[in-house]
This record gives C-alpha cells, sequence and structure tokens, in this order.
C-alpha cells in the first residue's frame, strides 16, 4: 500500500473513531438528561442522601433541599431510615452527613434512624461505603436522592453493588438558563464515561 494510502485510511479510522465518540457521548447525555426528568421514589429499604457541601455545621442551600426532599419522602413513609453521605471539606471540623444528621433530627427524625457515611470523598466512594453498610444492616433496595443530573451516575454506580435503587431528584428552587442545564448535564456525561472506562471520579 502506498503511503498516501496509508494516510488515508488512517484519516478515515480516526473519523470513524470519532463518530463513534460523539455518538457514545451523545447516548450517555440523552440517558442522563431522561433520568434527570424522572422521580422513581417507592417504598425502599433506606433514603441515601447524597453529600454537598456544609458551611459551619450548617447545610448549604443544594445540601438543604437535597434533605428537606429526603424528609419528605421519609414522611410520606417511602423508607423507615435515611444514610446520609460526605466527608470533611478541606479545613472542615464537620462532615457533611454529620451536619446532614443533625438537620434531619432537627426536623424530627430520630437520630438513629439516620445513619452516616462520612469517608467517601466522590460518588463513587461513598456509593461503595453506603453498599457496605447497606450489606450490613441487610438492606437491599434505597431511594438515592441528589441533584437531576447526578442521578443516573449515582443511580448507577450503587446498582454496580447488586442494589435495588430507584432516583429521585431534589425540588430545586433555582432556575438555570438552557447553555448552563446542558453544561452541568454535559460534564456529568463525562464523568459517567470515565467512570465507566475505569478512571476513578
Amino acid at each position: 500500500m502506498a503511503p498516501r494510502q496509508y494516510i488515508a485510511s488512517f484519516r478515515r479510522l480516526i473519523g470513524l473513531g470519532l463518530i463513534a465518540g460523539i455518538a457514545a457521548f451523545g447516548l450517555v447525555f440523552y440517558q442522563v438528561w431522561r433520568q434527570s426528568g424522572i422521580d422513581e421514589a417507592q417504598p425502599a429499604d433506606v433514603i441515601v442522601v447524597l453529600g454537598a457541601a456544609q458551611y459551619w455545621g450548617r447545610p448549604s442551600p443544594v445540601l438543604k433541599a437535597r434533605l428537606d426532599h429526603a424528609l419528605d419522602l421519609y414522611r410520606r413513609e417511602l423508607a423507615p431510615r435515611i444514610i446520609a453521605t460526605g466527608g470533611h471539606g478541606l479545613g472542615s471540623k464537620f462532615s457533611e452527613g454529620e451536619v446532614s444528621r443533625r438537620y434531619l433530627s432537627e426536623n424530627g427524625i430520630p437520630a438513629e434512624y439516620v445513619s452516616v457515611e462520612s469517608s467517601g470523598e466522590s460518588t463513587m466512594q461513598s456509593a461503595a461505603a453506603v453498599a457496605e453498610m447497606m450489606d450490613q444492616m441487610q438492606l437491599t433496595s434505597c431511594i438515592v436522592v441528589s441533584d437531576d443530573y447526578h442521578i443516573h451516575r449515582a443511580k448507577k454506580m450503587l446498582e454496580e453493588h447488586g442494589l435495588t435503587v430507584y432516583g429521585s431528584p431534589r425540588g430545586s428552587s433555582v432556575e438555570y438558563d438552557a447553555w448552563a442545564r446542558c453544561k452541568r448535564l454535559a460534564r456529568e456525561s463525562a464523568s459517567y464515561i470515565l467512570w465507566r472506562i475505569g478512571i476513578r471520579v
């Protein structure tokens, strides 16, 4: 094969690879977007609230919205207990999980019904730790609460450990414009793909 033919073949392979990559990203983006608009909340063994920032022992607006949604699910008797996740931020003496438990207790949920996972520094680590806790408690199903764009990845990570998972996105008092929402979904799609190919995120 002449050098020009090698180059042409190489370019075709590159082009096909790019098309395949774009198609794969598009499929994941669609899955993330579709899951973000579905509330699957139904009876389960436990509600899992994924952590978010806390400020000096109080939940940030994002974390508060997640916790308020978990409170609503609990009061609807969809699950008898809650697992709150989230480790210590840089330089913080409070973990997100501990702050979440305090907030839930202040809002009427007995502390013994709230378990804390405070070792995870990423969604993947928190999912693994939650799965281990649920195994110890002989629980097999959960409702996972997070932001809408985050539900798909969190759900898949928990399912990877053999759990039955129902996604339930928190309500939002902030309306993002179309471009901001698209960026969030794209970033989450990229994170999901990286996790699927073995890169820790």
